[in-house]
């Protein structure tokens, strides 16, 4: 995911420097890019058109995404951008873990703890050129989120 695009620059190089990556690039399938104590999955496993998924598309998608935390079990999850962080609230509420999804605001740098038991759960504006580009989001203010992720794990 993310691999041989501008996103993805962006996302390895980020990951790269906070120590999840042993590599900042990602150019094809088989480069040798490993992650460390990190693992990347998508709320949708396709290209939806203008990068806008619609809420079924989501819906069809939901199922691996919660198969995906059931094996992982992950610590923590850091959602790249608000489709991503209103999905997995919305299989913790489908769950039964939380309530309701809109107790939790997104936000770049926005951190919540989502009920007993569950991954802690880190928010960041998505990788994408739109907010690269512009400079809605910068190196820097990933860099801040994933040392705050990399410190939560080692605790």
């Amino acid at each position: 995911m993310f691999t041989g695009d501008r996103s993805g620059d962006f996302l390895y190089a980020a990951l790269h420097k906070a120590g999840f990556a042993n590599q900042s690039t990602s150019l094809h399938r088989d480069d040798g890019l490993q992650l460390k104590d990190a693992y990347i999955s998508a709320t949708c496993r396709c290209a939806p058109p203008d990068n806008t998924p619609l809420p079924q598309e989501i819906s069809n998608c939901r199922g691996y995404l919660e198969r995906e935390m059931e094996i992982l079990k992950p610590k923590a999850v850091l959602a790249l951008g608000k489709i991503a962080w209103d999905a997995y609230l919305g299989i913790l509420k489908r769950g039964g873990v939380i309530a309701s999804p809109t107790l939790y605001k997104f936000a770049h740098g926005m951190e919540a703890e989502v009920g007993s038991g569950s991954p802690r759960l880190f928010g960041v504006y998505h990788p994408s050129q739109q907010n690269t580009q512009t400079g809605r989001v910068t190196s820097g203010m990933y860099a801040a989120v994933l040392r705050r992720v990399r410190s939560f794990l080692e605790r």
